[in-house]
């Protein structure tokens, strides 16, 4: 029986080595940069190859320059999936959220022209960043124990619904520019200082409440966290442009509530960027098998 082969995209942050000994192929997201204007030459890029997150956060923020996600596209998957098929005949493709890119989209269309030749599923894991490299990572993890497709798809659904992104955004351009809010609740919460604080449910971003102040902000965030009974992996997503000093205070107020717990602090990339803006921070939660408080 051929080993599963697992196939996702950069925006599971996972690093080329870690990628190399799971044996998972990380295809870059290619980054197209428009001007506010629409006036410059775009600009298009590959994430993780000449594209720096943290580069990419600060010029956002100094510019306002718009990123958008346009590929792999379905001629990149199409290459991809040609070579892997030369090792196996089954590949699970798990990639972030469909709902906020189309490379979901693009990956079925390359997974089609394979019919009859090659079992490959596309699946959409509702997430980014952090919480779609734990799928990955614990998809690989089967496929490595031999497990089969139908076994392992239904594993990774059951942890698709115990990852939860939040995060805050101190300018609201980004969120109008994505048709998050209307240009009204654009202008109307700048003249009121307002920070949306906002949630990532069945791989969208939804507007959940407001915050009139940084502090009350974080306060969110943190009140976030304390929702949990069980938390397995939890980490911070900042922009480039939050200083250290407010990443040291979140941290201080998250380890009030989880003593003895890592918080690793990842640089947000791209595709949340293209929503949010390079103004943002948020968390990251996976309780694992355990359950949440209350919602």
């Amino acid at each position: 029986m051929s080993k599963v082969l697992i196939v996702t995209d950069s925006a599971a942050t996972i690093e080329p080595e870690v990628a190399e000994a799971l044996g998972v192929t990380v295809v870059p997201l290619t980054v197209r940069i428009t001007s506010r204007d629409g006036r410059r030459k775009e600009e298009v890029y590959q994430d993780g190859v000449n594209l720096n997150d943290e580069e990419l956060l600060l010029r956002m923020a100094r510019e306002r320059i718009y990123p958008s996600i346009v590929g792999p596209t379905a001629a990149q998957f199409r290459r991809v999936y040609g070579e892997l098929t030369r090792l196996s005949n089954k590949i699970i493709s798990l990639h972030s959220s469909a709902s906020l890119s189309l490379v979901c989209q693009e990956a079925e269309k390359a997974a089609r022209e394979f019919m009859g030749r090659c079992d490959i599923a596309v699946m959409d894991s509702e997430t980014l960043s952090l919480g779609l490299r734990i799928l990955v990572e614990e998809a690989a993890r089967l496929a490595n124990a031999s497990a089969g497709m139908t076994e392992i798809m239904r594993h990774v659904r059951g942890l698709i619904p115990r990852i939860y992104i939040v995060c805050v955004t101190e300018t609201l351009d980004y969120l109008e520019h994505s048709r998050l809010i209307s240009p009204a609740q654009a202008v109307l919460g700048t003249m009121l200082g307002i920070r949306p604080f906002l949630a990532i449910e069945e791989g969208r971003i939804i507007p959940m409440e407001k915050a009139r102040s940084r502090e009350r902000a974080l306060d969110k965030l943190v009140e976030f966290v304390g929702e949990f009974s069980h938390i397995e992996r939890i980490a911070i997503l900042r922009s480039a442009v939050y200083s250290a000093d407010e990443i040291r205070v979140l941290k201080d107020r998250l380890e009030s509530l989880l003593p003895g717990r890592e918080f690793p602090v990842l640089t947000y990339g791209p595709l949340l960027a293209s929503h949010i803006g390079p103004d943002g921070m948020g968390l990251v939660v996976y309780e694992g098998r355990g359950r949440r408080a209350f919602l």
